[in-house]
């Protein structure tokens, strides 16, 4: 018998069937198991971020819905990768995200926006296999191990190099909107700047963030938690120098203080301070994150879900960095699609501790679905209704389309 086809993904049999044929058995098919999928479309909606939303659709009338990191060129991506699964049953994820890896790996699929396309595909396929067995996506992962998951809210002022500014942020949030958790920026503009591309730190510079750092966190007191982003802006020495200045103060973590390529570099400055430091926002898929982790060169890990692979990928990334304590802050920029994937992933994992949260200004973000109070108290539950738990209400998705889209094709 001619074995070759079990390589690929469109072949007639699957193992199962082939199986089942040899031993001269009928082939009872499984739940779900006759669902073909028929389409994957995408729009990008022009929130404080360009939301590019994915959704897949089946020959049994389910759709899934889902979102890649960010705007570009994920559309054509996307357009491209669907041939490798129309005509695929949804259920299969794993083996459909390897797939479309595969067939993308010659322009790169180990990084970048080929992977955020993938990711934005596996969260649809998460929404809608997850309809299909009638389980919420976190059942896909493993079961739960919290019914909601904590949310940082991610600050902003007028004028975010103003100390004084950024603490009345961050009385405003604890105190009006509930947060106990938060970030502000320290990549900031101090005045001091003599040339910022050499990535150099001034002792006044320092002085200024520092300052920031105090200020915010003894307005807040042990109300909330504050972390701080660099957003890979610094130099190795000036990381040190920065990180060490801020173990004075309640610090939950310093993010990204150098740029992500030089693993050892990062490494290095991980291990200079006792001021936590979160990476991986930028990194992909779990072997981008492996070295980090397994050197132990991050205090936390924050994967971004839409981006790093999808949720699957992220469970990958959670489990490893359990073998070595490291806790979860998920980054994330994304839509209440992405965002509320991102959650179910945080029930599913046990080192969740935090998930971002980056619209608190924009007024209209939750009206993207019909759902209402994602976000409660700091927290955002985690629904017990099939796939991601989340409508889309495409009136709303429309009148935030961005310039030059059309809606989906419900057709």
């Amino acid at each position: 018998m001619n074995y070759e086809h079990l390589q690929d993904p469109n072949a007639e049999y699957t193992m199962r069937e082939l199986s089942a044929e040899t031993m001269g058995i009928s082939q009872h098919r499984g739940h779900g198991r006759d669902v073909e999928i028929t389409d994957v479309q995408t729009v990008i909606v022009d929130g404080n971020y360009p939301w590019t939303l994915v959704r897949v659709y089946t020959d049994d009338g389910r759709v899934g819905n889902g979102e890649a990191y960010w705007g570009g060129a994920l559309s054509e991506i996307i357009e491209r990768l669907k041939p490798f699964i129309v005509g695929q049953n949804p259920l299969d994820i794993d083996r459909l995200y390897e797939h479309m890896v595969q067939k993308m790996s010659g322009e790169g699929s180990i990084a970048g926006k080929d992977i955020a396309a993938i990711s934005g595909i596996e969260l649809a396929l998460h929404d809608v296999a997850g309809k299909i067995i009638e389980v919420p996506a976190y059942q896909l992962l493993g079961g739960k191990y919290r019914d909601a998951i904590r949310v940082y809210c991610d600050c902003h002022t007028e004028g975010e190099a103003n100390p004084e500014a950024c603490a009345d942020e961050a009385a405003r949030v604890v105190d009006e909107l509930g947060y106990d958790a938060l970030k502000f920026d320290l990549d900031v503009p101090s005045g001091y700047e003599k040339d910022r591309a050499n990535r150099h730190l001034r002792t006044p510079e320092i002085e200024h963030k520092a300052e920031i750092v105090e200020r915010v966190t003894e307005r807040v007191g042990d109300r909330a938690d504050v972390a701080f982003d660099c957003h890979w802006a610094f130099s190795a020495g000036s990381a040190k120098r920065l990180a060490r200045e801020l173990e004075k103060y309640d610090v939950w973590w310093l993010e990204d203080p150098v740029p992500p390529e030089n693993h050892d570099v990062q490494r290095k400055v991980t291990q200079s301070t006792g001021t936590p430091i979160t990476v991986g926002e930028n990194i992909y898929r779990t072997h981008g994150q492996r070295r980090l982790i397994e050197e132990q060169a991050l205090d936390i890990v924050a994967p971004d879900v839409p981006k790093v692979g999808g949720m699957r990928e992220t469970r990958k990334i959670a489990t490893l960095a359990d073998i070595y304590y490291i806790p979860v802050a998920m980054h994330n920029v994304s839509s209440p699609i992405g965002t509320m994937a991102s959650a179910h992933v945080g029930a599913a994992i046990p080192n969740a501790l935090a998930l971002e949260y980056h619209s608190y200004e924009l007024g209209w973000w939750e009206d993207l679905v019909e759902e209402d109070d994602l976000i409660q108290d700091g927290y955002m539950p985690v629904p017990e209704e099939p796939g991601l738990g989340l409508t889309l209400n495409l009136d709303a998705v429309e009148d935030h389309l961005a310039e030059g889209e059309t809606l989906f094709d419900e057709a």
